[in-house]
C-alpha cells in the first residue's frame, strides 16, 4: 500500500489549493467541454475569493491527498447551509473529490472518500450525498462500487453550457 497522507487544508494553502482544484478540474474535464466553458468555471470557481470564502465558511472542509510531500488530490465536504442543494442537517455533501491523472489508481479517491464517510459518522450523520455529471463514467462506477445509489438527477452549469449531474447517496442507518 501506498504511503498517502491526508491533511486539512488551511487559509496559508489556499495557493496550492487553487491550484490543484484547477489542474485536476482541468484534466478530467478538459476533453470533454469547450475550452471557453472552461475557463470561465475555473476562473470563477478557483478564485482565491471564492476559496478564502470557503474555507472561512464553518460548514466546509477541504483536504489535500498527500504522496511524500506532494498534494496529489483533495476533497471538499459541506454540511448543513454550506451544501449546495439538500441542505439536510442530517447529511454530509461531497462536493468535490479530484486526483491528478498522474495518480490514477492509486487507491487515493477511495481514501479520501472514506475519509468524508468517516466524518459523516463522527458527527452521527445518516447519509453522504453527492453530485456526478452523467456523462462522468468513471466517477459513477466509482461511486456505485462504494455503495452509493441514485436518488435524483440535477443541473450544473459549465460556462454558457447545462449539464446533468446524477445525485447519489450513500446511507448506513
Amino acid at each position: 500500500m501506498n504511503n498517502i497522507q491526508i491533511k486539512e487544508v488551511t487559509l496559508n494553502d489556499i495557493g496550492q489549493l487553487q491550484h490543484i482544484g484547477r489542474q485536476t478540474f482541468y484534466e478530467t474535464f478538459s476533453d470533454v467541454n469547450t475550452e471557453e466553458n472552461i475557463k470561465k468555471y475555473l476562473a470563477g470557481s478557483f478564485s482565491i475569493q471564492k476559496l478564502t470564502d470557503e474555507l472561512n465558511n464553518g460548514f466546509s472542509q477541504f483536504y489535500f491527498a498527500e504522496l511524500d510531500g506532494k498534494t496529489i488530490g483533495y476533497l471538499k465536504i459541506n454540511f448543513g447551509a454550506a451544501q449546495s442543494e439538500l441542505k439536510d442537517p442530517k447529511s454530509l455533501e461531497i462536493e468535490r473529490i479530484y486526483v491528478l491523472r498522474e495518480f490514477h489508481g492509486m487507491k487515493t479517491g477511495q481514501i479520501l472518500c472514506e475519509k468524508a464517510i468517516e466524518i459523516a459518522k463522527q458527527k452521527n450523520l445518516d447519509y453522504v450525498w453527492l453530485g456526478v455529471w452523467e456523462e462522468n463514467k468513471r466517477a459513477l462506477h466509482f461511486y456505485k462500487k462504494n455503495g452509493f445509489i441514485e436518488f435524483d438527477k440535477h443541473i450544473f452549469r459549465l460556462g454558457d453550457e447545462e449539464q446533468t449531474d446524477i445525485m447519489m447517496k450513500k446511507t448506513w442507518q
